[in-house]
C-alpha cells in the first residue's frame, strides 16, 4: 500500500482526535512523567489502545488487524507468540503524526522481541523495519546469551541499528516497563523508565552516515517521512502493550 497525502494525514489526525480516543484516565491509566489524572485530556494526551479492542488500528499493508498476532485482554495489548503460517503482522495506528510525545508500558516474555516504530508511511513492497526507525523492545538477556550476533544497537531502548543505549535500568523479562519517544522536527528521544537512553538529529552528516553504512544503506524509504503513523512490530513472540497515549507537539503535531 503506498503512503498517504498531506490531506489524507491532517483529516484522519482531526478525525482521530475529535471523535475516537480521546482518553480519560479511568481508560488509559496515569498519564507520562506522574502529570494529575484530571490534567490528562487538558493536557492534549490522546490514548492510542483504549484497553478493550484494536479499534485505531490496522495491519501494515493491510485494513483489519491480523487475528493470530494480536489480541486484547485484562487491558493489555498482547503479541501472541506464533508461528509464520498463523496470520500475524506488524500494527499501526490509522491517526498520523508529526511530532509528538508518545508514553507506552511494555513487558516481554522468554526471547520476546518487537519494536514501535514512529512516522511510519507504508511502501508497496517494504515492511515496517525497512521504511521507519524503531524503538527496540526486547528480552534483552536472552539475546545476549545466545550469542548469535553483535547486540549493539540491538537491545531495549536502542534506535535499532543505529544508537546504542549508554546506560539504563530496566525490570526483568515479565515485568512492566515504560517506553517513551519524543519527536520534534529532526530531534528523537528514547527514554526507558524515567532514563533517557538515546537521543540522535535525523538528516545530519552522522546520521546519514550510520544509515549508509548499516542495513538500511540499501533503504530508500527509511526513516524519511515527515509524518506517519505509530507501528508495533510482530515478531511471533510474547509482548505486552497496555497506556499507549501520544501528545501531539506544537501545530504540526
Amino acid at each position: 500500500m503506498g503512503s498517504r497525502n498531506d490531506e489524507g494525514l491532517v483529516t484522519t489526525h482531526r478525525w482521530w482526535a475529535a471523535t475516537v480516543l480521546l482518553c480519560t484516565i479511568a481508560a488509559c491509566g496515569p498519564a507520562a512523567d506522574d502529570e494529575p489524572a484530571a490534567d490528562a485530556e487538558s493536557a492534549g494526551w490522546i490514548a492510542l489502545f483504549d484497553g478493550v479492542s484494536t479499534e485505531g488500528w490496522r495491519g501494515y499493508g493491510r485494513e483489519d488487524v491480523p487475528a493470530d498476532g494480536w489480541k486484547v485482554e485484562n487491558g493489555e495489548l498482547i503479541n501472541q507468540a506464533h508461528t509464520g503460517d498463523m496470520d500475524g503482522g506488524d500494527i499501526i495506528t490509522v491517526a498520523e503524526f508529526t511530532d509528538f510525545e508518545l508514553v507506552f508500558d511494555f513487558k516481554v516474555g522468554p526471547e520476546g522481541n518487537s519494536g514501535v516504530f514512529y512516522r511510519v508511511r507504508e511502501q508497496d513492497g517494504k515492511s515496517l523495519w525497512q521504511v521507519a526507525a524503531e524503538y527496540q523492545v526486547l528480552d534483552d538477556p536472552a539475546y545476549i546469551a545466545m550469542g548469535t550476533m553483535d547486540m549493539n544497537t540491538h537491545l531495549t531502548g536502542d534506535n535499532y541499528e543505529l544508537h546504542a543505549t549508554a546506560e539504563k535500568t530496566m525490570n526483568p523479562t515479565g515485568e512492566w516497563n515504560t517506553g517513551r519517544i519524543v519527536v520534534e522536527g529532526n530531534h528523537v528521544e528514547h527514554w526507558l523508565n524515567g532514563q533517557i537512553t538515546v537521543e540522535y538529529d535525523l538528516y545530519t552528516d552522522e546520521w546519514e552516515e550510520l544509515v549508509a553504512a548499516g542495513k538500511f544503506g540499501v533503504e530508500e524509504h527509511y526513516a524519511r517521512a515527515s509524518s506517519g503513523s505509530i507501528g508495533l512490530q510482530d515478531h511471533g513472540t510474547p509482548v505486552w502493550y497496555r497506556n499507549i497515549k501520544i501528545r501531539p507537539l506544537g501545530e504540526g503535531g
